[in-house]
């Protein structure tokens, strides 16, 4: 089996490459892994401390002034096809592996990865290897059917396929039926039935990270997951609870995520972790229970997640819940904090309160934690005093905050916006959808009300304030997690 990773990562291996990898080589079979990093392939390197050249990029590429909107969109044309092309160093290395005839190629994408894949299964094609293909976005009917006609795909695989991926190999080698796997698209359209929820996942295999250039990483970090999907699984625009690994919330035991930390400490000689959790406290009793019990299991462990400030009465991010993190070696938090507008957040279906964010955001910088939040502007109803309401609280909150990730909204497919934009038609009095991207699961639209005055002289104070933020240095606790999360 030839595995390529295209999921290139500055500084941890890929989670999915390590699943599939431990699943067939625990039942016997021969595996390869091509790592671009290794190749010296430049790899993703999600945020860093900001420079003013930073924030002009910011401006332009969130500019909504009229008359500039085509020039936006043409340098955002640009970026993407810089950001999505193949690397020849890749395509490469591939043509050699090929030569040493591997009877299928796995390839584990996102979206991003279209061009990739096209390349990479034609290289295939021509020597007569099938390739399989899976990914986060693949249960998606529309997105499977972009990708279906790749030339060399035998099949797309839209499940999680942590236990059955090694039959799902077997059938393709010996030329059977894949639709008798749930979650499968063939070529010519034909698709199985949807996949459901993976449920036990105390078994699942200890992913295998062998293969990743370790001694390439500038810190040792180890990424893991305690549970998948999430606790509230209502947010209007999330795509990740609608992904193969998000539909419906599942966890491990707290006793399987300790022993993975310990087991993988040994392995590779690690003491920090990052947990890709959608949302880390979906189950309180697992950030808790991971504070409590590490330090027996991992000397001097030191770890990161990602949070929903929910109005729960206990969602475990209590500020006794935060000071005992850590103590237990949490060392960074990040949660979507989206507007500073109650009015807005209301509307997203976003179920945390603007008051309840800044409480947390207080509670987590007293007890030490480098915080970093997520935001977005262009939400469908969104208004002037909205805006105002969000750079207010950037202005006031920035003290304690180490970074954050301000976007445009994103129109994506099958979300429950999404799905009430395109109900209502294309146009609506908040958004004008201008043409679908079905590959990568979104649509292009035009907001007018983001085009006011008000609202772009709001947004000018927001931006300024998030570039005071993420041009500061992290707290010197967190400084080895530096662009993650």
């Amino acid at each position: 089996m030839l595995l390529v990773d295209l999921n290139n990562f500055a500084s941890f291996p890929t989670l999915a490459v390590g699943l599939i990898v431990a699943a067939l080589r625990n039942r016997g079979d021969e595996v390869e892994v091509i790592c671009p990093l290794a190749y010296d392939v430049p790899a993703v390197q999600r945020e860093r401390r900001e420079t003013l050249a930073d924030h002009v990029q910011r401006r332009i590429h969130l500019s909504d002034w009229q008359p500039f909107l085509n020039v936006r969109d043409s340098l955002r044309a640009v970026h993407s096809w810089s950001r999505e092309r193949s690397h020849p160093t890749v395509l490469r290395e591939v043509e050699r592996a090929l030569g040493r005839r591997p009877d299928i190629i796995l390839l584990s994408a996102y979206l991003q990865h279209f061009n990739s894949v096209r390349d990479i299964g034609r290289i295939a094609a021509a020597h007569g290897i099938p390739v399989l293909l899976g990914g986060p976005m693949f249960n998606v009917t529309g997105v499977a059917d972009a990708w279906r006609s790749l030339e060399g795909i035998v099949g797309i695989v839209g499940a999680e396929s942590d236990l059955s991926v090694p039959d799902i190999v077997d059938t393709v080698c010996d030329g059977g039926d894949l639709t008798r796997y749930p979650g499968i698209t063939l070529p010519d359209g034909t698709r199985s039935s949807a996949a459901r929820p993976l449920r036990d996942l105390d078994a699942t295999p200890m992913p295998d990270f062998t293969d990743f250039p370790w001694d390439r990483y500038p810190v040792r970090i180890m990424p893991l997951m305690t549970g998948r999907g999430c606790q509230w699984d209502k947010c209007a625009f999330c795509s990740d609870v609608v992904s193969v690994s998000g539909r419906t919330f599942r966890t491990r035991s707290v006793e399987s995520v300790l022993l993975e930390m310990q087991e993988q400490a040994r392995r590779h000689n690690v003491a920090s972790f990052l947990f890709l959790d959608l949302k880390l406290n979906s189950y309180p009793d697992m950030i808790r229970g991971i504070a409590e019990n590490v330090g027996r299991y991992v000397q001097g462990a030191e770890w990161i997640g990602t949070v929903h400030v929910d109005q729960r009465r206990d969602n475990g991010l209590s500020r006794r819940d935060l000071q005992a993190a850590v103590a237990g070696g949490m060392r960074r938090i990040s949660f979507g904090l989206e507007s500073g507008s109650q009015r807005l957040l209301d509307l997203m279906r976003k179920g945390s309160s603007v008051e309840g964010n800044a409480a947390f955001i207080r509670h987590a910088h007293e007890a030490g934690l480098s915080i970093r939040c997520t935001m977005f502007k262009g939400f469908p109803g969104e208004t002037d005093e909205d805006m105002e309401a969000t750079a207010d609280f950037l202005e006031t909150h920035s003290r304690y905050l180490d970074r954050v990730r301000f976007n445009d909204f994103s129109l994506l497919q099958d979300t429950p916006i999404f799905n009430a934009v395109m109900a209502r038609g294309t146009s609506t009095d908040a958004v004008l959808v201008r043409f679908l991207r079905e590959r990568q699961a979104r649509a292009e639209y035009r907001n007018p009300a983001m085009a006011h005055r008000g609202y772009r002289r709001a947004k000018a104070r927001a931006l300024a304030a998030v570039y005071e933020i993420n041009r500061r240095r992290l707290r010197d606790s967190a400084r080895q997690f530096d662009g993650l999360m």
